[in-house]
């Protein structure tokens, strides 16, 4: 006789744990749970205070996010992934632990089986990480996936036909570009440019021609407002007041910035991904070639909400490139799709030895 037999099913759940999968990202991290959908979404950060001489997690995701730059000696508040790998394994095992424990029921009898991405161009050492952090935090079995497969998933490409489709998917450390086709990824190269290097530019941007120093918050913000991959003739110039350290004198300031100076700061991160998309392009076998001639670029990500991003790869392509339906989203929702259709999606999982 089952021990919860004589409960109402809406009972029983309570106390098993259904299955999770997760997009681990550089900036954020995205949970998924079956029937539920996105249960947790918050920025993979963790903040520690040291307690006789060690440090003790005491802040996660946005709590500890605002504590970012702004910390005394005692607090260390920092990002465990870098460029969509683990940077900081303890402070990354201890974040995951708690996200998958915020994720699921206060009191649950069963473990549940975890799906968790990792970046195309990870390496078998840090996909072992990523592997051993989940299996930490109490689960009964870990399944890895790699990113742009499970981005392609999420924005209902079809990657189990004949067919050849292209995603990129630009997170916060990494970009992937992939083509996949009948349940496989048939190329994928990963380069390190994503949200933080297109921050890193702005600041270092607004420094060589303002003289003032901001902040990753302060240039993440910027981007978020006016940034832009390229300017189209007839467009606003919209502008944005920002304040800063005067590296002259050391005092405040603040200055205003248009979008086309932004644009500038942008330039080289941009053409990275471009790059990285045309050898992809040049690649890839002529059958596939004439599929995504006909089918076009998918772009998912953060990155794909920077303006003009698509109008950049078009120009630089000449195909078509389409922003997905929630592209901030769907290397989540891909993990998700896989856990409620497993017979179909099984071939894309994998476990690192």
């Amino acid at each position: 006789m089952s021990l919860l037999g004589g409960f109402p099913s809406l009972y029983k759940k309570k106390f098993f744990a259904s299955d999770l999968g997760i997009d681990l990202g550089t900036a954020n991290t995205l949970i998924y749970m079956p029937g539920q959908g996105i249960v947790l979404n918050q920025p993979s950060v963790i903040a520690s205070r040291c307690e006789r001489g060690k440090y003790i997690p005491y802040a996660f995701g946005s709590e500890a996010k605002l504590m970012l730059g702004k910390t005394p000696d005692v607090i260390r508040a920092v990002r465990p992934l870098k460029d969509g790998v683990i940077a900081d394994f303890k402070g990354a095992e201890e974040m995951i632990k708690h996200f998958i424990r915020s994720a699921l029921p206060k009191i649950y009898l069963s473990k549940p089986n975890i799906i968790i991405c990792v970046p195309s161009g990870s390496t078998p050492v840090e996909r072992r990480a990523i592997q051993d952090a989940a299996e930490s935090s109490g689960t009964r079995n870990v399944y890895l996936i790699e990113e742009p497969m499970a981005a392609a998933i999420g924005a209902s490409l079809p990657v189990v036909e004949p067919t050849g489709s292209m995603i990129v998917d630009i997170g916060g450390g990494t970009t992937e570009v992939a083509v996949t086709s009948l349940g496989g990824v048939v190329y994928a190269r990963s380069v390190r440019v994503g949200g933080d290097l297109m921050d890193e530019s702005i600041v270092t941007h607004i420094r060589k021609t303002h003289n003032l120093l901001i902040g990753e918050s302060t240039a993440e913000k910027i981007k978020k407002k006016i940034g832009a991959a390229c300017i189209i003739d007839g467009e606003e110039n919209e502008d944005i007041i920002i304040k800063g350290r005067d590296l002259m004198d050391g005092i405040p300031k603040e200055v205003v910035l248009t979008r086309e100076i932004i644009s500038e700061s942008l330039e080289l991160p941009v053409a990275q991904i471009i790059a990285a998309v045309k050898v992809a392009l040049e690649s890839i076998p002529p059958e596939l070639s004439s599929d995504i001639a006909d089918t076009g670029i998918t772009l998912t990500g953060g990155g794909a909400l920077l303006k003009n991003i698509d109008i950049a790869l078009i120009k630089s392509t000449k195909l078509d490139v389409h922003i997905a339906q929630d592209p901030l989203s769907c290397v989540v929702l891909g993990t998700g799709k896989v856990l409620e259709d497993m017979k179909k999606f099984k071939n894309v999982l994998f476990v690192q030895e």
